[in-house]
């Protein structure tokens, strides 16, 4: 597992997420289950771009048989976030530069039109819902706790994205942010940016309660592109 390291510019430490990789999965619905582990390991690190997938090894950390394993690889496959490679097995897919930029731009878009979809049709309940996962994200944040803050963060997005009402919306959302979720995680990693996105989280929860959706929409455009620009920075430094 590779450790997190905060640039910090404040006290506080980063917890080296914990995708659970060493407990065995259940067995109901077993190659979502895997999926969903493989596609968080990818996400959080553990399974870096450009890594070999060895399905013995992977087997025997998540306790599953070779066929939900492979089941789990064709679907990740289909979003790209995993190259199955002819007689060579699979390996986690590498985004360049172009790669990045474009697909950003194109989520910025879709969650620039999401926010201004949900101020129109969101329900009190679901703006007090988003409000808790705020509140539980800014603890995560205060301790820390990259991993959950995340967590908490995709699922903001994602009731935002839903209480757009729009399935084909959704749907393209899904699959464009399935391919940066590792991007987006990494983009918190320099404590700076990481208060910075506290803070537009703020301000977009504010814009939502008030049902401002060119506000939401502006803003949730600007903090997609912003999450581009740390992602695009760190990879010239990695370079």
């Amino acid at each position: 597992m590779h450790s997190v390291t905060l640039n910090a510019v404040r006290d506080h430490t980063v917890h080296p997420p914990d995708a659970g990789g060493s407990q065995p999965i259940s067995r109901q619905a077993l190659h979502l289950a895997v999926m969903d582990r493989l596609r968080r390991m990818i996400t959080e690190g553990m399974l870096p771009p450009g890594s070999h997938l060895n399905e013995r090894a992977l087997c025997e950390q998540l306790g599953v048989s070779r066929t939900p394993l492979r089941e789990a690889l064709k679907m990740l496959a289909v979003e790209r976030l995993i190259d199955l490679l002819p007689n060579r097995g699979a390996r986690v897919v590498t985004l360049s530069a172009s790669d990045i930029s474009d697909a950003f731009e194109l989520l910025s878009g879709l969650e620039a039109l999401a926010g201004e979809l949900a101020c129109q049709r969101i329900t009190q309940a679901e703006i007090d819902e988003i409000q808790e996962l705020h509140s539980a994200m800014d603890a995560c944040h205060a301790n820390g706790d990259l991993s959950g803050y995340f967590d908490c963060n995709r699922r903001i997005h994602d009731r935002i994205n839903a209480a757009a009402r729009n399935p084909a919306l959704t749907q393209m959302y899904q699959s464009v942010n399935h391919r940066l979720q590792a991007l987006r995680f990494r983009s918190n990693l320099h404590a700076g940016k990481w208060d910075r996105a506290i803070e537009e989280h703020v301000e977009m929860l504010h814009a939502l309660r008030q049902r401002d959706g060119a506000t939401l929409g502006r803003l949730l455009r600007a903090h997609l592109m912003a999450k581009c620009a740390a992602v695009l920075a760190n990879k010239r430094v990695a370079a």
